[in-house]
């Protein structure tokens, strides 16, 4: 496979499942796989594209690989793989997606090409689609009062509303409509992009 082709380390302590993804995915992308957190961290480089990372993991969790990744400075996108059901304490965590096992081929490979497309938008646009991920999340998860009531998503909800303001400004660097309509599509927010159309 061509060095050009994007790489993704699979992270998942059970055997069978780690290779069942890297089968799943080899077709379009180069992989590594490791068996557990501390491996992972081994296997890590600037290389990587993308980390699909379980969360419960008997040497290193998820977690804890996930903060080291982040205080290592690489900027890979990290999406969690994971039986462990969202809840708040996800608002802190620097992933960029969250699928909750079982995962379905389909969802894997479109979670991974979305991160790869996400890979060349800028930070501010990086950081909006990980809020819009959290929020989406736990909405699935928790009740209108629950939330309501929860000062981390409250917290979540504003600033995500502040970037979602400042997007205009960012749309100024794409060239192409169609890494426009990507933005949003991948932001679940197509109305925007209509109305933008609209108003051409």
């Amino acid at each position: 496979m061509s060095a050009d082709q994007p790489l993704v380390l699979i992270v998942e302590d059970e055997p069978d499942l780690a290779d069942l993804y890297a089968t799943w995915l080899r077709e379009k992308c180069r992989v590594r796989v490791a068996y557990g957190g501390r491996e992972a961290l081994d296997e890590l480089d600037d290389d990587v594209d993308v980390v699909l990372l379980d969360r419960r993991m008997p040497d290193l969790s998820g977690d804890e690989a996930l903060t080291e990744i982040r205080n290592r400075g690489f900027e890979c996108r990290v999406a969690m793989v994971t039986a462990v059901e969202p809840d708040f304490d996800i608002v802190a965590m620097g992933f960029d997606d969250y699928l909750v096992k079982p995962v379905s081929k389909e969802a894997l490979e479109e979670t991974v090409e979305n991160l790869l497309r996400r890979n060349t938008y800028n930070d501010g646009v990086q950081e909006l689609f990980s809020l819009a991920s959290k929020k989406a999340l736990l909405e699935s998860e928790k009740d209108p009062a629950t939330l309501e009531d929860n000062e981390e998503y409250q917290e979540l909800d504003a600033r995500l509303s502040k970037l979602r303001e400042d997007l205009d400004e960012t749309l100024q660097q794409f060239d192409e409509e169609r890494d426009i309509a990507a933005v949003y599509r991948d932001l679940g927010d197509t109305s925007a992009f209509e109305n933008l159309e609209s108003s051409e």
